[in-house]
């Protein structure tokens, strides 16, 4: 039996009743990435060697009787945007194709203190901007449901490594949509917490007011444990909050009295029908879980892709100003004073769409505009904010799709980015309004890819937020299936 595509509840498991060590469960993870990458690019580097080292050091501690962490031998894949000593962290980009940072991320120190197995770092569209992980310099990652469509992006690599079984967690980072959207589309959960609720601290910066790192899984009871280990105060991030994880009991308490809001606005035009579909078949489902269904408005959500795209290309600009090819980073070999060096390294450095969203800040924010673009999307950004807080008040959660549409072809958009940024119009607003939001399979289309459901709650409201879709995923099956492996269809 194979521990490729268990969950880790199933390999912890294993691990108490004697049937699987921390070596065997890592070995069965790297034979699934041997197996599958070459095809899917969703690992940029596996550390083999390191991750052997930390499995020994587990079955060792658990012979001996030692105390074991939370997440005591289990693979763990990591984003290529967390720094961690010993790795290259590149952004998926050649800007930093030779970085190793000389200090570790926050979420890394807590993984290893409960013992986790770190396996490797995945492919994102570079520096996290873009929708589908295309945007790689080191290539485009693949959707095991069929490896001629786009498993989504940013995150895409880690939600890859899930689905298909080659590792039972991942960490990725959500600014617009980054951790749900690839979920969505490769039937796998995925969480962007409340934003402060984990540290950012070594997380290389896309949108800092946006950015937030989370977890991926098969159920929500594993992402639950993943997002419990990272979370909590960081004293090295300013927006790191101070305030404990909550601890989800009950799981299986029913949910009578859970209300639940539906917003008109996400059914518009543009939606696949086979979404619509399936996220009306979960809605029916919470319904029959006992859970009270109405309407609620989001009337500012209309505005969240141009509020989004104007400020984090802004934050982008900023951000990224300081590749340059001084402090680090590509340097161009050709240069005839420091303006060329700049100019050279940094068109060198980054791909197009990094180029594209760096200009669109700039011009933003730059003088005589910035009232006028940023300033104004800033108070977009208020008012969507507000209305996520006017729904709270008559509703503990909001249902939606995750994606307008399943799944789409590689290639197929990449010269349409504003068709490309309209397949995060479901997951922008959650970013902005820094509330926690989830992505947990609800169905497949006709031609046999993952549909996604996605519910949010208030800030901080994690634990109401997590029983729900748990409860949602222990009625249905769609969370069991796994992608087989084969080939695009």
């Amino acid at each position: 039996m194979s521990f490729s595509g268990q969950t880790a509840a199933q390999i912890q498991a294993a691990f108490q009743s004697g049937k699987a060590t921390a070596e065997q469960v890592l070995d069965d993870h790297l034979a699934a990435i041997k197996s599958r990458n070459e095809e899917l690019n969703a690992f940029l580097e596996v550390d083999e060697q390191g991750a052997r080292f930390a499995a020994a050091e587990v079955d060792r501690k658990r012979a001996a009787g030692e105390p074991l962490g939370r997440l005591a031998g289990l693979p763990i894949a990591l984003k290529d945007n967390m720094c961690v000593k010993g790795w290259t962290t590149s952004c998926s980009s050649r800007m930093l194709e030779s970085f190793r940072p000389p200090y570790q991320a926050h979420v890394i120190d807590r993984l290893l203190a409960e013992d986790a197995v770190l396996i490797g770092r995945t492919n994102l569209d570079e520096f996290a901007m873009g929708s589908s992980c295309e945007n790689s310099a080191f290539g485009p990652t693949r959707n095991p449901w069929d490896s001629n469509v786009t498993p989504g992006g940013s995150s895409g690599g880690s939600a890859v490594a899930v689905a298909a079984g080659m590792a039972p967690l991942a960490l990725g980072s959500d600014t617009g949509g980054s951790i749900r959207q690839p979920a969505g589309y490769c039937g796998v959960v995925g969480m962007k917490p409340t934003y402060g609720r984990v540290s950012r601290y070594g997380l290389v910066a896309f949108a800092s007011s946006l950015d937030q790192i989370g977890p991926f899984a098969h159920t929500i009871e594993d992402a639950a444990l993943l997002l419990s280990v990272i979370a909590g105060h960081d004293q090295r991030d300013s927006t790191s909050v101070d305030a404990p994880f909550p601890e989800v009991r009950d799981w299986d308490r029913p949910l009578e009295g859970l209300r639940v809001g539906i917003v008109p606005e996400h059914y518009g035009d543009g939606i696949d029908s086979e979404v619509s579909d399936a996220v009306h078949k979960a809605i029916d489902a919470y319904r029959s879980l006992g859970a009270s269904i109405s309407e609620v408005h989001l009337p500012h959500s209309k505005y969240c892709v141009a509020a989004y795209y104007i400020i984090a290309p802004s934050e982008a600009s900023s951000n990224l100003a300081r590749y340059d090819g001084v402090h680090y980073g590509h340097r161009a070999k050709s240069f005839s004073n420091m303006i060329d060096m700049f100019e050279a390294s940094r068109g060198e450095g980054f791909g197009d769409e990094v180029k594209r969203r760096i200009m669109i800040g700039t011009y933003a924010l730059s003088s005589g505009y910035y009232d006028a673009y940023y300033l104004k999307a800033q108070k977009v950004r208020k008012l969507i904010a507000d209305d996520y807080r006017a729904a709270f008040e008559s509703v503990d959660v909001v249902l939606s799709p995750t994606a307008p549409t399943a799944a789409f072809r590689i290639g197929e958009l990449v010269n349409d980015p504003l068709q490309m940024y309209l397949n995060d119009i479901y997951t922008i607003g959650a970013n902005l309004a820094g509330i926690p939001g989830v992505s947990v399979p609800c169905g497949f289309t006709s031609a046999g890819l993952p549909i996604g459901l996605q519910l949010f709650a208030s800030a901080y409201n994690e634990e109401t937020l997590l029983r729900a879709a748990h409860q949602y995923q222990q009625a249905t099956e769609w969370h069991t299936r796994r992608p087989e492996p084969v080939s695009g269809r």
